[in-house]
């Protein structure tokens, strides 16, 4: 079971293995945390998405790509529910969280930094999508040792801190 701690900072500038992007079904870049992440990274990680997923990827699902200027060596890209397109299915979320440590797995990866999926543009109520995370990342099996989810903001940063128990 993974130490599992709340940050608050950017989640670009982690020192981890991995970091974890939420990505839109395109993989070719976007807003919020997805556009951070490839700006810091640089042109590489969008070349390594083009190559390893032409055709995107699906909602609840993961993959990986390079690091690039990030510090983490990989970015886990995972696409998220769109609760206010009327995506609402709790087990899509739960099933990004499930699918990233799974990547983290296969990659060998012991420290990864997420973001709260879908908590952003996509509009997942707070509450539940920082249920979702910390009771996921608390049961699911992995080899990961260190999981941070990292909060950009005050607000989440307690909120998280609050559900981890801190």
């Amino acid at each position: 079971m993974p130490v599992i701690t709340a940050v608050l900072g950017d989640i670009t500038t982690q020192d981890v293995d991995a970091v974890v992007n939420a990505a839109n079904n395109a993989m070719r870049g976007g807003g919020g945390v997805d556009g951070a992440i490839h700006r810091a990274g640089g042109p590489a990680i969008l070349r390594d998405c083009i190559e390893r997923f032409p055709h995107g990827l699906a909602t609840g699902d993961a993959g990986w790509t390079i690091g690039g200027e990030l510090p983490a060596r990989w970015v886990i890209h995972t696409v998220g529910p769109n609760y206010s397109a009327g995506q609402r299915d709790r087990g899509l979320l739960v099933s990004c969280y499930r699918r990233s440590l799974e990547v983290a797995d296969e990659l060998g990866a012991r420290s990864v930094a997420f973001p709260l999926i879908s908590a952003g543009i996509y509009g997942w109520p707070r509450e539940d999508a920082v249920a979702a995370a910390v009771e996921t990342l608390s049961l699911v099996r992995s080899s990961v040792e260190v999981v941070r989810i990292v909060a950009f903001s005050r607000d989440m940063h307690g909120d998280v801190s609050a559900a981890l128990g801190a």
